[in-house]
């Protein structure tokens, strides 16, 4: 293990991309501690991306990129205006609201980032608020991005952990519209304080009602891709390809914005992104494979019980590691490391895989708006050319709601597994 993680540590400080230094390190440490493994890695890493339940990952990443490109983001935050507007801070409501609900349908943070950024950075600007303002709850309202449903960090985090995409789904639930709410809340008392305008609509009845139909098949998406796996009706896998023909069918026969000449575009992305996580979990799993031949995760289990430390001091340990690691490691490959080897320990705690991975996803979205590394930090300083230091200095007041309901969620299970608990027996 000295070796494994050594040879890590060097890659990483070496700016090594960290799919690769795990990759890299866990070459070395078979080809010097298991020799006699070597010839079978190939097939270790093929089997580590030969999974169905994985298809549902460049589906959802392809749903989202057709809804995105279809024309979405204005309607949503048309449709926003009309609840939020009225309030003080007005445009910085909507940026929250647009995102609750665009992170249901992309399912990715940095998606939410640039689609909801590019539109609202700008106009936020031009109405009187501060750039760093309107980046920083750009890039802190999008972290509900990877927790409300559908979520692909819940998809990649079900194949390693075995647990329902669907439980999971309802999981993260309450805790993406509980981030929200609270976000909301603080958007309210800054902009009260700084004295931003409100952005009150005065429109008729029916000019209401036709936004709330422009909006309204974005805002089916989320239930009907969420509802088909929760009522049986298909897989994570099938709910995916039923999301994309959907996505399709509105952007280019009802919202008519969608292009043909786009698709293949569309297409040309997803497979890069989606190949780019295949690979990190490709790799990633030579370390799995390590932790269980050096039987880690039952040696943590024996060193937690040693400890004879109260469960709740233990789980806000495994709170400052999550939230640590998601500081220096992207979502993806914190997932594939973490949940290995703290899930196991954590069920002798009580504590329950969809609970945990509600605790994973939550604490690891944090790390988004957190430097170094912090995706969706580095592409709102594409569109704001700010420096991500200090975006992430106007991010932290609302990075306070996504720390409230970690620490709530992670000691109120009731708040995790009451939907599932009620929708899925």
């Amino acid at each position: 293990m000295v070796i494994l993680l050594a040879s890590l540590v060097v890659f990483l400080m070496l700016g090594i991309p960290i799919a690769y230094s795990l990759g890299l390190s866990g070459f070395i440490y078979f080809a010097v501690v298991h020799p006699e493994l070597l010839q079978i890695l190939p097939a270790r890493l093929f089997a580590g991306m030969n999974s169905y339940a994985m298809i549902a990952l460049p589906l959802f990443v392809f749903m989202g990129l057709l809804m995105n490109s279809g024309g979405i983001t204005s309607r949503l935050i048309d449709f926003s205006l009309l609840f939020v507007g009225r309030f003080r801070g007005g445009l910085g409501l909507v940026n929250v609201a647009a995102s609750m609900v665009f992170g249901g349908i992309s399912g990715s943070s940095v998606s939410d980032t640039a689609s909801v950024g590019a539109v609202l950075i700008p106009e936020m600007t031009k109405k009187g608020y501060t750039p760093q303002f309107a980046s920083g709850i750009t890039v802190a309202s999008s972290t509900m991005g990877m927790i409300i449903p559908p979520s692909v960090p819940m998809v990649i985090y079900a194949y390693v952990s075995e647990e329902s995409v669907g439980r999971l789904f309802l999981g993260g639930l309450i805790p993406g519209v509980m981030i929200g709410l609270l976000m909301l809340g603080i958007t309210v008392v800054v902009s009260i304080w700084r004295g931003y305008p409100t952005e009150a609509l005065d429109l008729s009845l029916k000019e209401k009602l036709r936004l709330v139909a422009r909006a309204s098949p974005a805002l089916i998406m989320p239930i009907f891709v969420v509802g088909s796996v929760v009522a049986g009706m298909a897989t994570a896998t099938e709910s995916a390809g039923l999301g994309v023909l959907y996505a399709f069918i509105v952007g280019f026969f009802v919202i008519r914005e969608l292009r043909l000449k786009e698709v293949p575009v569309l297409l040309r992305d997803s497979i890069k992104t989606s190949a780019t996580v295949m690979i990190i979990i490709a790799l990633s799993k030579l370390y799995v494979w390590i932790l269980a031949l050096e039987r880690i995760p039952q040696a943590l289990a024996v060193f937690i019980g040693g400890l004879e430390l109260p469960p709740y001091l233990i789980l806000l340990m495994v709170l400052l590691i999550i939230l640590l690691v998601g500081t220096f490691v992207d979502v993806s490959p914190a997932i594939l490391l973490l949940t290995p080897v703290f899930l196991p320990s954590l069920k002798h705690l009580g504590v329950n895989g969809v609970q945990f991975g509600a605790i994973l996803i939550c604490g690891l979205a944090v790390g988004l708006v957190t430097p170094p590394v912090g995706m969706c930090l580095n592409v709102c300083s594409a569109i704001s050319h700010l420096k991500i230091g200090t975006i992430f200095q106007a991010a932290a007041p609302f990075l306070l709601a996504n720390l409230i309901t970690l620490v709530l969620i992670t000691f109120v299970p009731f708040l995790t597994l009451w939907l599932p608990g009620l929708l899925m027996r």
